[in-house]
């Protein structure tokens, strides 16, 4: 049986479980076989105040999974082009997630390449339209339980990343964002060479 992370885990303040799902491992089975990436980038987003957060026009049928149980993902499209994959966090009625912005590729690497064809190695899943790609993640597993590996993308453990190698920037691709929103540095990175 596969380990996934519970929904405990998912339970916390979202800006306590972006920095700890870097390290993680995102899994997804595909066509009978399972692709896993290391998470390396996240972004927090937290409730209707956080104008940067879908939520802040409160709940539609486009945040609904945001205000559902934690540990569920909440997959969206944008740009008419591109699903993004986040993880539901807090608890229920409190709109907030951790959007998955990258992975570094451990296993299922011929898969990945089919699916990024003409695509180098580092830019397979260097984003989060691109991982999506990537793992076949789209609208069909918006509402996923990701702490039940049955069905089909999941997050277990993976390597405790020291805090001093966590960089924490502003999101990205807010521009738009008035502040303090657009500067809360609630985007997390690191990198295995720190």
């Amino acid at each position: 049986m596969k380990r996934a992370l519970p929904a405990s885990f998912y339970a916390r303040d979202v800006l306590e479980v972006a920095p700890a799902l870097l390290g993680a491992r995102l899994v997804r089975r595909l066509d009978g076989a399972e692709i896993v990436g290391l998470i390396t980038e996240v972004e927090a987003y937290r409730g209707e105040e956080d104008l940067a957060c879908h939520a802040r026009a409160g709940r539609t049928a486009r945040t609904a999974v945001m205000y559902g149980p934690p540990g569920r993902a909440y997959v969206y499209f944008t740009y008419g082009m591109h699903w993004m994959l986040n993880a539901v966090c807090m608890e229920p009625d409190f709109p907030a997630a951790v959007l998955v912005r990258a992975v570094r590729p451990l296993s299922g690497l011929e898969i990945i390449a089919a699916r990024r064809s003409g695509i180098p190695p580092a830019h397979w899943t260097d984003g989060p339209a691109r991982l999506c790609r990537a793992l076949g993640i789209d609208r069909a597993l918006n509402g996923c339980d990701l702490t039940d590996p049955s069905g089909g993308l999941w997050i277990e453990p993976g390597q405790s990343v020291p805090i001093e190698k966590i960089q924490t920037t502003p999101r990205i691709g807010i521009g738009s964002v008035p502040e303090p929103w657009k500067s809360q540095p609630w985007r997390f990175t690191y990198s295995e060479n720190c």
